[in-house]
């Protein structure tokens, strides 16, 4: 692991910034391979940078950005520099996947370029789509957002380039069920809501229900009989506490910040779940 952390590129729902120097010290001091089947922003992923690792999303346009990123950073950077920050240019870059064949049109480079653009120009940093997949968070109007961050996005390009990383985009139980005996897992899903009201799943079109967060508790136990360790992050709720009773639990405060109302962004009980002892890495 290297001395100094990397930055996440973009910002994503539930992104594990905040809670880095609780999470850090609870990983196991050694394994084979990295995997985290829910990226996102990869707070974790980039704090640990393992020389080996595994690290899927289902959203194909973020793994798409990370691919960018470690092959051609220079164009990205380039690219990013054309952007503007206006609310009529905001809106017609926004609305560039309203068109299939326009958006199925563009290189991977502007596809990469649009979300983080939109990333660091949208509302609160949220991405969010509707029910068809298109991206619908507002405009942010802020007076100046970081839109190119060039020596973050160098940094990262290193990373990829100096480790031996797969990305992958697809079901996260096709990703667990490659993960062979010493590799380390993180796993961050979409949080199981605190309410009815709250519900911090939308970072794809399909959403993440109970159901899922079943199915993502057999695979866990799997890893456990496959002796493979694994971490997890979710909220604090009765629910989960009881799927998982079984495994150690940890309760962490964590601050929320997606609501728009600030006076509802306070600090909340979330859980990290392991299935093993220790953890002395720093």
């Amino acid at each position: 692991m290297s001395q100094e952390r990397l930055a996440p590129i973009v910002k994503w729902v539930g992104g594990k910034r905040q809670l880095l120097d609780e999470i850090i010290p609870l990983l196991p001091e050694k394994f084979t391979t990295y995997c985290e089947p829910f990226l996102g922003g990869g707070a974790v992923f980039f704090a640990v940078q393992p020389a080996n690792a595994v690290v899927n999303d289902l959203n194909a346009d973020l793994i798409a950005v990370y691919e960018t990123v470690r092959d051609d950073v220079e164009s990205l950077i380039a690219s990013l520099k054309q952007h503007e920050n206006t609310e009529a240019y905001f809106y017609q870059i926004r609305d560039l996947d309203r068109n299939p064949e326009q958006y199925q049109a563009m290189s991977k480079i502007e596809k990469a370029s649009r979300l983080l653009y939109l990333n660091k120009t949208c509302f609160n940093g949220l991405f969010r789509v509707n029910k068809s997949g298109k991206f619908n968070t507002s405009y942010g109007r802020y007076k100046n957002p970081d839109i190119v961050n060039e020596a973050g996005l160098r940094a990262v390009s290193k990373f990829l380039n100096e480790s031996k990383i797969e990305f992958c985009s697809g079901d996260f139980e096709q990703v667990l069920s490659r993960c062979p005996a010493g590799s380390f897992v993180y796993l961050d899903p979409p949080y199981d809501p605190v309410s009815n009201t709250a519900n911090f799943t939308s970072y794809n079109k399909d959403g993440f229900s109970q159901n899922q967060q079943i199915r993502l508790k057999e695979c866990c136990d799997e890893l456990t009989n496959r002796k493979v360790k694994f971490m997890l992050s979710n909220s604090a709720t009765d629910f989960i506490e009881d799927l998982y009773s079984g495994y150690d639990i940890t309760i962490v405060k964590a601050r929320r910040a997606v609501n728009a109302n600030a006076a509802k962004r306070g600090a909340v009980d979330e859980v990290i779940i392991r299935n093993y002892e220790g953890g002395k890495r720093i």
